[in-house]
């Protein structure tokens, strides 16, 4: 879907409809789903791709809908999960579930892996369905180009799990921000206290267990010994072969809120600073500058995340916490995380009282996207967002690999100045688990 040259992509994601996606509701009655998934009082027919931990919650969200089918690489995830939605088929691959039953769902929750978020949201996409997947959206920036652009195309309902994005915080910081409380805003600091790397590499491989298919949960990742607790269930981010790292798993989370307050898609140039690179395990603490151009009456933004040992103790003279974000602006400073905010200088903002909310409350993140899937309404993390959002974390990662800043050309997807970024943009899967390009 490309929207009017006059019909700003603000206006889309906050409009409470759109005729694309109005439009994308009547090509989902088009697709071949079956009348059942009319059928229950309304109810969408809904599949998910992991079952357990973050997917678990997932679940919880979205459980008063019709879960008619359940997938998981672990069996024993799988077994829990069924026991509370007996009624659903069990599948160890998605591939395999979509294939069979896919005339009867019309919509996939994706909380698996990050390496396994592009293959399995592009088969859904392609087959017309709406998408919820966990964040980041992809595994690498081609990917989330691509999943954006075919959720444009299907004109599907899509949101990215960025929870906090529901949260009252997060939309009066953005208001206050766009209202130039702190004026124009230029740089921004975002720091996460978290480190997934540096782990020492396993010395052999030992037994999978029964319960665990270990060549599916490997899917499209090159094969590799399995070694307990070191990659599934939860140490697996800290592998790029899997995962990200700490700028994969909570930059979509800390980088959203500058994202939609200054409106911002996609950087110009990046430089990242962190250890040694180490061709398996992502690094300990890591952190990255982001150059913006200025949009519309904006000024440039440079943008810089810390994570891990690499993260501030004080920003513009003032002491931070281990989380958070600082906006930096011509009359003051703003510095908010998931529930609060405080202004800088305080005296200068003693009695400031903060603009008439104008960005709605949310009904919930999950429940913004199930209206979605069923109306034809807009979702504020909608893949036309989180997409370049993803592509933005992402290419931190790749400027940290490959030890030079990135001269960055979005509209042709690479570095101008780095030829050898382009392996990293992209990856090769193992056969079977391709995501194609068109």
């Amino acid at each position: 879907m490309i929207l009017p040259k006059k019909f700003s992509r603000r206006k889309f994601l906050y409009g409470t409809s759109t005729a694309a996606l109005a439009a994308g509701s009547g090509l989902w009655h088009q697709q071949g789903h079956s009348a059942e998934s009319r059928a229950a009082a309304g109810k969408l027919n809904i599949a998910a791709i992991g079952t357990a931990n973050r997917a678990s919650a997932n679940l919880k969200a979205v459980a008063n809908e019709n879960i008619v089918a359940l997938c998981d690489i672990d069996a024993a995830y799988l077994q829990r999960a069924a026991a509370r939605f007996p009624q659903a088929r069990q599948f160890r691959d998605y591939r395999e579930m979509l294939d069979s039953i896919g005339s009867n769902i019309d919509a996939l929750v994706i909380s698996t892996a990050d390496h396994h978020h592009a293959p399995a949201a592009a088969r859904a996409l392609r087959a017309g369905k709406h998408v919820y997947c966990e964040k980041p959206l992809s595994h690498t920036v081609a990917e989330a180009r691509l999943l954006t652009r075919l959720a444009r195309q299907q004109g599907v309902a899509t949101q990215l799990g960025t929870q906090i994005h529901a949260r009252e915080n997060y939309r009066r910081v953005v208001e206050m921000i766009r209202s130039g409380v702190i004026g124009d805003v230029g740089e921004v600091h975002v720091w996460v206290g978290k480190s997934w790397g540096g782990t020492a590499q396993p010395a052999e491989g030992q037994k999978v267990p029964q319960t665990l298919s270990w060549d599916l949960w490997l899917g499209p990742a090159p094969v590799r010994p399995f070694v307990a607790g070191r990659y599934h269930p939860g140490q697996w981010r800290r592998w790029w072969d899997f995962g990200q790292g700490t700028l994969g798993d909570m930059g979509c989370h800390f980088m959203d809120l500058p994202f939609w307050a200054l409106d911002l898609r996609n950087p110009v140039r990046i430089e990242a600073a962190g250890p040694p690179v180490h061709d398996q395990n992502c690094p300990l603490g890591l952190t990255v500058r982001y150059e913006f151009a200025a949009r519309d009456s904006m000024p440039p933004v440079r943008l810089t995340w810390h994570d891990g040992h690499n993260i501030p103790r004080s920003l513009a003279g003032h002491p931070v916490p281990a989380d958070g974000v600082m906006f930096l602006g011509t009359d003051g400073q703003l510095y908010a995380d998931y529930d609060t905010y405080r202004l800088f200088p305080q005296e200068q903002f003693a009695g400031y009282r903060p603009p008439a909310p104008t960005i709605p409350r949310s009904i919930g993140h999950h429940a913004e996207w199930l209206r979605a899937c069923k109306q034809g309404t807009a979702t504020t993390c909608n893949f036309d967002y989180s997409g370049p959002l993803t592509e933005t974390v992402l290419l931190g990662n790749v400027a940290y690999r490959t030890g030079k800043p990135l001269l960055w050309d979005a509209d042709s997807l690479r570095a101008t100045n780095c030829p050898e970024a382009a392996q990293l943009v992209h990856k090769t899967y193992r056969p079977g688990w391709e995501v194609a390009a068109g």
